[in-house]
């Protein structure tokens, strides 16, 4: 379904009935990412799939999307649908989105998953890496998406999920240059969510990879710790809905029942 926001089309699915769920995908990604775990939730949850600004089917509002424009759209179409309140689960970038979400609409969430995302801010280092990324895609698009995509797997499960790397690449390629750039811009202004994550009132999740090399697992337990939020620990890289399919699926439906 498409809604009608500030001049662009935003793409997005509504699926089953009961407390709402919004599925939040990660950089380079859009809705699809979720297609083998909108059938499991929507039996007993209403589950909303949304593509972020300038991603799947969504198009661009400017050459910088931060967070919190991306969280504003959520909320658009929340509001579009009538929903006052929902459990957020985002994937890395996804997770930066529902964090801006609960800061700027605390009352609107129920519970919050980020998987294999985190509240802290870009380090120093990792904002001097995004601005090497935007001149990287401006000069190859095509080779930055390729390993952009790669090196979101872990090194030992490439080979296995070769096939799954070369669809997730051929959906990448679908997002425009001008939503890659204005993503990574955003991702690199964004603040650090510590304290909304620790003070937060709702049940919170953590899903990361042991072997994720975009955000170490060490700062994630730390992090899990810090801010008092349950931690699930998956053996795999960035993409542990792909790389651990079943034990993602089965870490997210049971944080949704418990809501």
């Amino acid at each position: 379904m498409i809604l009608d926001y500030k001049e662009i089309p935003v793409f997005y699915t509504d699926e089953g009935k009961g407390t709402p769920v919004v599925l939040l995908h990660g950089f380079l990604e859009n809705s699809l990412m979720w297609k083998n775990i909108v059938p499991h939730v929507s039996k007993t949850n209403r589950v909303i799939s949304i593509d972020l600004l300038g991603h799947g089917q969504t198009g661009c509002i400017g050459y910088v999307h931060t967070m919190e424009d991306m969280a504003k759209m959520v909320d658009a179409v929340l509001i579009h649908l009538e929903i006052d309140n929902a459990i957020f689960i985002g994937h890395s970038m996804g997770g930066y989105v529902a964090l801006a979400f609960a800061e700027m609409f605390s009352e609107k969430v129920l519970g919050l998953c980020l998987a294999n995302s985190t509240s802290q801010e870009d380090s120093k280092e990792r904002k001097i890496n995004r601005g090497r990324a935007i001149r990287a895609v401006k000069q190859n698009y095509k080779a930055f998406v390729s390993m952009a995509v790669t090196n979101l797997f872990a090194e030992s499960n490439r080979k296995l999920y070769s096939k799954e790397i070369k669809n997730t690449k051929n959906e990448a390629l679908k997002t425009p240059l001008q939503g890659i750039i204005a993503a990574l811009e955003g991702m690199k202004v964004r603040k650090n969510r510590e304290l909304i994550l620790k003070n937060a009132s709702f049940k919170k999740l953590l899903i990361i990879g042991h072997k994720d090399t975009v955000i170490q697992p060490y700062t994630l337990i730390n992090e899990a710790k810090t801010t008092h939020t349950d931690l699930i620990e998956l053996d795999g890289g960035h993409m542990n809905y792909i790389e651990n399919e079943r034990l993602f699926l089965h870490n997210i439906v049971h944080f949704v029942e418990k809501i």
